[in-house]
């Protein structure tokens, strides 16, 4: 256990960036996951730019890495496409 007050602040403050980039990850893969599951192109078409918003965000923030980024935006703009 961490001995100095700046230590155990530190300890507090990752925790709590721990959650939140935990839940800001988790909500960008459901909206991924429902742009995926998007039948009709009108309704993929309105999802597709708050999902490669999120994902810039998540990249911009290193939450996940720039080219899983690039990666991921690349593959549902061909999904969107072939709707």
């Amino acid at each position: 256990m961490a001995n100095h007050k700046s230590a155990l602040k530190r300890i507090r403050s990752n925790r709590a960036k721990q959650l939140r980039n935990k839940y800001q990850h988790k909500t960008t893969r459901n909206a991924v996951r429902d742009l995926r599951a998007a039948t009709e192109k009108k309704e993929a078409e309105e999802l597709f730019p708050k999902v490669v918003a999120m994902i810039d965000k998540l990249a911009k923030k290193n939450i996940i890495h720039k080219n899983k980024a690039s990666n991921l935006k690349s593959k549902l703009t061909k999904h969107v496409a072939a709707l």
